[in-house]
């Protein structure tokens, strides 16, 4: 096929020998097989911020880090070179991320290398050696389904336990190969502890999955793991082997009404008190 223009440079630096085929086009990238060195690998092809259909990026990268002063400055003032610099941000968040999770155990592709909004990774196969297909388009038993499901909240807790959260976690950015279920698309992934929709993302994550296995095995919609994970994870008792039940229940608290309307009183005579003070104060420099 004819070599995509974003991939040429790769090709004339040797790093690419050619391009067999594209496999997708997602909301912020496109995705091509490969050849590199006689190994088929899979290459990622970063869309323009323009382009790109994946919504609430703010939001995805809020408490990233940019260890470049000058470009965070120019990243907050919007500039040509900022948006620039943002872009790599973006592009470079799913390597790091991928890095991670791979060495937190995490199934993940195995990422290669980054070159102008190219990311180079492992190409997951079936047991044919295929491209694996995404869980969307499989039909699982019940067994399968539970197995599957079982191997997913153990790989969201490694992550957890990793400091990320996918943020866009469904049956569509999962591979399913011979060993079972593959997390891919991570370039919104977000940190755990320093983003303030984390938690939100994370339950949305979990609930996301938990439908689409519970379709072939519907007791496992009577679970609730986002919950109990994320529990355990703002306790500090979070590790990648701790046993999970999938069982939560919700605290009950009994709300002192006549103490809710005293602070209310309270806090409306403070307001009052500091109204008339400053007026007093403006009528004495008249």
């Amino acid at each position: 096929m004819k070599i995509p223009n974003r991939i040429q440079p790769l090709v004339d630096d040797g790093l690419v020998d050619d391009v067999l085929q594209r496999l997708k086009s997602g909301k912020e990238a496109d995705v091509y097989t490969v050849l590199c060195g006689g190994k088929i690998q899979c290459a990622k092809v970063y869309k323009e911020a323009s382009q790109r259909s994946f919504k609430q990026a703010v939001q995805y990268q809020e408490g990233r880090k940019v260890r470049n002063t000058r470009n965070a400055r120019a990243m907050q003032k919007g500039s040509k070179f900022g948006r620039k610099q943002q872009e790599e941000t973006w592009q470079t968040a799913e390597v790091e991320a991928l890095f991670r999770l791979a060495n937190a155990g995490v199934r993940v592709p195995q990422p290669y290398m980054c070159i102008d909004g190219v990311l180079l990774m492992e190409l997951v196969t079936d047991a044919d050696g295929a491209v694996a297909p995404r869980l969307s388009d499989v039909t699982l038993d019940e067994e399968s389904a539970i197995a599957d499901f079982n191997t997913m909240i153990r790989n969201i807790v490694r992550m957890l336990c990793a400091g990320l959260v996918h943020g866009d976690l469904s049956e569509f950015n999962v591979l399913l190969d011979a060993q079972g279920p593959v997390i891919i698309d991570l370039p919104q992934a977000v940190d755990a502890a320093a983003n303030n929709h984390a938690e939100s993302m994370f339950e949305r994550d979990v609930n996301n999955i938990t439908e689409y296995y519970g379709q072939f095995a519907p007791q496992l919609l009577k679970t609730r793991y986002a919950k109990e994970i994320w529990a355990l994870y703002e306790d500090g008792k979070l590790t990648p082997e701790t046993v999970l039940t999938g069982l939560f229940v919700e605290e009950e608290h009994d709300v002192d009404m006549d103490s809710l309307m005293d602070e209310i009183i309270t806090a409306e005579d403070e307001y009052y008190d500091r109204q008339r003070a400053a007026k007093e104060r403006d009528q004495e420099y008249e």
